[in-house]
C-alpha cells in the first residue's frame, strides 16, 4: 500500500480525497464507528468558532472560501459547509453530519484504533482487534487527543474540559475557579455566568485577543462575556498569575493557591466548590514504537516537522491537519480546518512530487514585468489560500530566460535557495511587523494612507508581500499597499509600483 492515513477527521478525510482522485493505494484508519469524533464531543458547549458566512457578495467560490472556515476542499459545491447550516457560528453537530457526507466513497476501515506502528523496510500499523497493515509512507491525522494537564500538585482532584459536567445548573450558587485563559476556559466559563456565584479564570499569561493578534485560536469576542462581566464588577475576576496548588477538602471543595503576577508573586488561598481545568491538548505519541518514535515540540505537545510536513527523524512519516501547527504555533491557522486544509493540499503535491513524480502544477507565463503584475494582482484578489495560510503558503514564480513558471500554494520554507540562475520570486499575504503589539480599534495610532504605496512596507494590515531570492543575496522585497476592501486593482497604487519592481529586479539579473 502506498499509504496509510491514522484518523478520519476532517485532516484525515482532506487527504483521503486527494489519494483517491490521484488514484494511489491508500486506507484511512479511524478509530471510531464513524468519521469526525473529535468534533462528535468537541467544542463541550457546540458552538464552533468556525465562521460560515453564507452572504459574501461574490460569486467566485475561490473567493467564497476566504469566509467559510468549515468546507474541505473538492470539486463538489454539494460538499460545501454552507450548504449544511445558516448560522455565522455552526453547531458542532452540523459539522459532524457534513464531515460524515465527506468520508462517502472514502476508503475508510471503522473501528480501527491503531495501537502501534513500528518499522522495518515497510510501517506495519497494528490496530487494537490484532489486524495489521503494511504501508510505505504512514501520515497521521489524529489530532490532538491527549488533554494537555500542567503539573500542579493535587490538579488530578479536579475535573478536566472533557469531561466537566456542561449543565449550568450543576454550579449554582457555587464559587468555580477555571484553569486556563483560552476559548475552552472561557467557552466554560461563559456557560456558568447566569448560574455560578463567583466564575475566576486563572493563568499565568495575559488574555490575549484574537482581533488584536489575528491568530483565531487566541480568545474570540463570542466567547469574551466574562471579560465584561468582570470589568463591571458582577463577582466574576480574571487572575493572573500561576496555580501553585489544589487542595481537595473533606468537605468536596477546594483550596487553591495563587500566585498573583501583578503582585510579585504574592500568594494567597482561595476557596472554591468546583474546579475545571480548561488548558488546551497535546499530541498523543504513545502508539509509536522505538524504531519510528517521532520527535516532539513545544513542551511534547506537538510532532516536530519539516517544511514537508514530515517527521524531522523518521522519513516516511508525514503529519496532516491541527497537528501541523508546530510551523506556525499561536501564529497562523494551521490549528484549524480553514488553515490545514490547503497545508494537506500542499502535502499531497508534495508526496506526488517525491514518490510518484509528478510535478508541482504550474502555468507558463511571459517573463515580462507587466505580465508577471498581472499575475500576481490577478492571484492575490482570489486566492484563499495565501489569504488563509498568511506567511506560510507562497506562489512561486521561477524564471527561466524569456519565460517563468508559475507555481501556486508552496510552503515558503520549503523552497531552500533560489530556483535557477535567474532565481525566483515568492508571493505571500502577510500582517506587517508587530502588528499584534497595535490595538487595531485605537484611533491615535499611527496609520497609513492606502494611496500611499511609497509606505506599504509599514502596514499593519493583511497585504501582498512579493520577494525576490538571487543566488548568494539576501531577499528583496516589495509591498503591495493594504486595503480596506483587501482589492489589490489600483492601477497607480498597487499594479505600476508592482510592475516597476519586477522590471528593475529582473533587469538585476546576472547575464
Amino acid at each position: 500500500m502506498d499509504y496509510l492515513v491514522i484518523g478520519a477527521g476532517p485532516a484525515g478525510l482532506q487527504l483521503g480525497y486527494f489519494l483517491h482522485r490521484a488514484g494511489r493505494k491508500y486506507l484511512i484508519l479511524e478509530a471510531g464507528s464513524a468519521p469526525s469524533q473529535f468534533f462528535r464531543t468537541f467544542p463541550r458547549h457546540r458552538t464552533l468558532i468556525s465562521i460560515n458566512k453564507k452572504h459574501t457578495g461574490w460569486d467566485d467560490p475561490e473567493l467564497n472560501l476566504r469566509m467559510d472556515w468549515n468546507s474541505l476542499l473538492s470539486d463538489d459545491p454539494g460538499l460545501l459547509f454552507t450548504r449544511y447550516s445558516d448560522r455565522y457560528f455552526p453547531h458542532a453537530d452540523d459539522l459532524v453530519r457534513y464531515l460524515t457526507d465527506f468520508a462517502q466513497g472514502l476508503n475508510v476501515a471503522y473501528d480501527a484504533r491503531v495501537v502501534r506502528v513500528d518499522r522495518q523496510d515497510l510501517f506495519r500499523v497494528t490496530d487494537e482487534n490484532g489486524r495489521t497493515y503494511l504501508a510505505r509512507r504512514v501520515v497521521v491525522a489524529t489530532g490532538v487527543t491527549r488533554p494537555n494537564v500542567p503539573p500542579i500538585p493535587g490538579i488530578e482532584t479536579a475535573d478536566l474540559y472533557g469531561t466537566a459536567s456542561t449543565d449550568p445548573a450543576d454550579y449554582t450558587g457555587r464559587r468555580v475557579l477555571v484553569i486556563g485563559k483560552g476559548n475552552s476556559a472561557f467557552e466554560t466559563a461563559g456557560n456558568l455566568v447566569e448560574t455560578a456565584a463567583v466564575i475566576h479564570v486563572a493563568g499565568p499569561r495575559s488574555v490575549r485577543m484574537a482581533w488584536r493578534t489575528h491568530y483565531v485560536g487566541h480568545l474570540r469576542a463570542i466567547n469574551n462575556n466574562l471579560l465584561d462581566s468582570y470589568q463591571l464588577k458582577s463577582q466574576n475576576a480574571l487572575l493572573d498569575g500561576d496555580v501553585k496548588r489544589i487542595e481537595r477538602q473533606p468537605d468536596g471543595t477546594y483550596l487553591v493557591t495563587v500566585a498573583f503576577a501583578r503582585v510579585n508573586e504574592v500568594t494567597k488561598d482561595i476557596p472554591y466548590d468546583r474546579v475545571i481545568v480548561c488548558t488546551g491538548f497535546r499530541f498523543d505519541a504513545s502508539i509509536f514504537a522505538d524504531a519510528c518514535r517521532p520527535d516532539l515540540v513545544i513542551d511534547g505537545r506537538f510532532p516536530a516537522i519539516s517544511p514537508a510536513y514530515e517527521s524531522v527523524n523518521v522519513p516516511g512519516l508525514y503529519f496532516a491537519g491541527t497537528i501541523m501547527q508546530s510551523r506556525d504555533f499561536k501564529r497562523g491557522t494551521s490549528g484549524f480546518i480553514h488553515g490545514f486544509r490547503y497545508a494537506v493540499r500542499s502535502l499531497h503535491r508534495i508526496m506526488e512530487s517525491r514518490h510518484h513524480g509528478m510535478p508541482w502544477p504550474a502555468r507558463e507565463l511571459p517573463a515580462d514585468p507587466g505580465a508577471l503584475a498581472a499575475a500576481v494582482i490577478e492571484r492575490v484578489n482570489r486566492t484563499s489560500a495565501l489569504w488563509q495560510q498568511f506567511g506560510l503558503l507562497a506562489d512561486v514564480i521561477v524564471l527561466d530566460g524569456g519565460a517563468a513558471r508559475y507555481l501556486e500554494e508552496v510552503p515558503y520554507d520549503l523552497q531552500g535557495p533560489p530556483i535557477g540562475d535567474h532565481g525566483h520570486f515568492a508571493i505571500t499575504l502577510e500582517y506587517g511587523p508587530d502588528h499584534d503589539k497595535v490595538d487595531p480599534f485605537d484611533i491615535e495610532v499611527g496609520r497609513i494612507s492606502q494611496s500611499d504605496s511609497a509606505r506599504a512596507h509599514e502596514g499593519h494590515y493583511l497585504h501582498p508581500v512579493v520577494r525576490h531570492h538571487l543566488p548568494g543575496e539576501p531577499p528583496v522585497a516589495h509591498h503591495v499597499t493594504e486595503n480596506l476592501e483587501n482589492e489589490w486593482n489600483s492601477q497607480e497604487v498597487h499594479v505600476e509600483p508592482l510592475r516597476a519592481f519586477f522590471a528593475r529586479r529582473t533587469a538585476a539579473i546576472p547575464v
